[in-house]
């Protein structure tokens, strides 16, 4: 009696059938750098979920705010952050003498400056500030504009705002050319000669000025919110990197099986 098999191409029969396992054993240093890269990006992830909520949170600051109905300004401001962005009204007269250029500022791609005009209130509640809007380059000098220099007394219904601080990467304001990146109140009142004006500064509204200088309406209440997506990115980042290092460190252990 004969018996017949399958023999392998070089003659010999096959052993039982090999099985796989894979097992994830990183290196030390490849795992420390992996898994720190992993910590990293999770890290950044939830770093801007939290800067969501906070975006979030002052836009819905700055949305009540300006939907409560206009007011007056208050004589004393005692808290200021509770007046930022409020449609208020303000009287009395601007000092056009003594005004100061706000920069750099573009309208619809066009360069050109702010003109922030110390104004005196009516109600014996001292000087403020108040950005009365755009002006082209060439309409620096008052002259250019002289409609626009409202004289006597008026009333200027705008949006208060507490003045941001300077940002860690704007240089120095140009004291002597009268050139300002960012409000500095003491420095400020210093070149127009006046005393230290009220922590918030009033933006101009919209109503057109005599001769169409300055531009006002320039608060801005749209801010970017994009926390969101940098949060999906950097996660889906550790996701990859975590995918990517399961691959590189794992290794498939064979093992021996019944045939």
């Amino acid at each position: 009696m004969t018996s017949s098999s399958t023999a392998s191409p070089t003659g010999a029969t096959p052993g039982p059938v090999a099985k796989g396992r894979r097992r994830f054993r990183p290196t030390f240093w490849g795992g420390l750098v992996a898994g720190g890269a992993i910590l990293f990006m999770a890290g950044l992830g939830t770093w801007q979920v939290q800067r969501l909520f906070w975006k979030q949170g002052i836009l819905d600051h700055i949305q009540q705010q300006m939907a409560a109905a206009p007011a007056e300004l208050p004589a004393k401001i005692d808290d200021p952050k509770a007046w930022d962005y409020r449609r208020v009204r303000i009287t009395g007269h601007f000092l056009n003498d003594h005004e100061l250029y706000l920069g750099a500022r573009s309208l619809k791609g066009a360069p050109g400056y702010d003109v922030v005009t110390p104004f005196v209130r009516a109600d014996g509640g001292g000087v403020v500030l108040v950005d009365r809007g755009w002006v082209p380059t060439q309409g620096k000098d008052p002259a250019r504009r002289p409609e626009g220099q409202l004289e006597g007394e008026v009333t200027v219904d705008g949006v208060a705002r507490v003045p941001p601080p300077r940002g860690w990467m704007q240089p120095d304001n140009l004291v002597n050319d009268n050139f300002w990146l960012w409000y500095d109140l003491p420095a400020m009142a210093a070149k127009a000669g006046t005393e230290v004006p009220e922590p918030v500064v009033v933006e101009a509204g919209a109503t057109p000025n005599p001769g169409g200088f300055p531009v006002g309406g320039q608060t801005r209440v749209t801010i970017p919110n994009d926390h969101l997506q940098y949060a999906i990115t950097w996660y889906c980042l550790a996701v990859a990197l975590a995918v990517i290092a399961y691959l590189r460190f794992s290794r498939v252990e064979r093992e021996r099986g019944a045939p």
